[in-house]
């Protein structure tokens, strides 16, 4: 329940609220935008502007320039080493490509990635380079020749599972011998 009104003079009454005040200016509402707007100063503001000498901006300039330099000149020198060992990559390299949707898949790959590690000495193998597919088990080549491709596949994914991984391991290392 709500206190109830106090009574107070006639007098008191008839006089107006807003004359008896003074408006004065710390009662004036004041934003950060409408100070900015007036141009006023920063000073009594919490955030305090850092002003850095022009010397500081050519430093970091420089710097800046030297490291997009050194990094032209790194990717240069790979290309050219790598231009060599590209052909040698690409046949060393297999890239195993399955769906996140069930964990059956990533048991699989794991198998055949492990397998494939131990088997063959130098090779590179690869998990989901990119986004996969829905319901999918390929494993390639980099160079892009299937091993394995079994696309759109419905649950239970027999198909996947009647592979026998074993099987599947040495006839991928024969093939890239």
């Amino acid at each position: 329940m709500a206190p109830r009104k106090t009574k107070t003079d006639g007098e008191e009454k008839s006089k107006p609220v807003t004359a008896s005040l003074r408006v004065t200016r710390s009662m004036v509402r004041r934003t950060r935008s409408s100070t900015q707007r007036n141009g006023a100063n920063s000073t009594g503001s919490a955030t305090k502007l850092v002003n850095t000498s022009s010397s500081a901006k050519k430093a970091k300039r420089k710097t800046r320039k030297e490291a997009g330099k050194r990094k032209e000149e790194d990717t240069k020198e790979n290309a050219t080493e790598e231009g060599v060992a590209s052909e040698d990559s690409k046949k060393n390299t297999i890239v195993i490509e399955h769906c996140k949707q069930c964990n059956s898949f990533k048991t699989r790959a794991i198998q055949v990635k492990e397998g494939l590690e131990e088997g063959v000495p130098g090779i590179t193998v690869i998990v989901n380079p990119d986004k996969p597919r829905r319901g999918c088990f390929e494993i390639r080549e980099e160079g892009g020749q299937k091993i394995i491709s079994l696309l759109d596949m419905k649950r239970p994914f027999a198909e996947m599972k009647a592979l026998d991984m074993k099987e599947v391991i040495a006839d991928i290392i024969e093939k890239i011998k």
